[in-house]
């Protein structure tokens, strides 16, 4: 029924538009919910591989580290090897140096 330019709807007409009205509302709040969740969900798996990614990066560094460390202690070995032989050479010089000169000295003034 209307009147003049309005349109008068009946009670069932108004329920049905009403119950239209809700429904689509439900379906937009559960499809807003589930992107909700989506990016939520993708949010902490971000965070998980930026924390993986940490790790890992605390993991190759302790590496780095480690194997510095084991290349320091490396040549302060070969360095005390070299220390070794070089105080072993140096006092066999020293040795022979002392034999050849009191030897020549002996020598020297037993020939006077």
């Amino acid at each position: 029924m209307t009147y003049g330019s309005m349109r008068y709807y009946s009670d069932s007409e108004i329920d049905l538009l009403i119950d239209e009205i809700a429904q689509a509302a439900h379906e937009a709040i559960e499809q807003a919910a589930g992107e909700a969740a989506r990016a939520a969900f993708l949010q902490s798996m971000e965070r998980e591989a930026a924390a993986m990614r940490e790790a890992a990066n605390q993991q190759t560094e302790a590496l780095q580290w480690r194997m510095e460390a084991e290349r320091q202690q490396m040549e302060i070995q070969a360095a005390r090897r070299a220390g070794r032989k070089n105080t072993m050479l140096a006092a066999s010089i020293g040795i022979l140096g002392g034999l050849v000169v009191g030897v020549a000295g002996t020598l020297a003034l037993g020939s006077r």
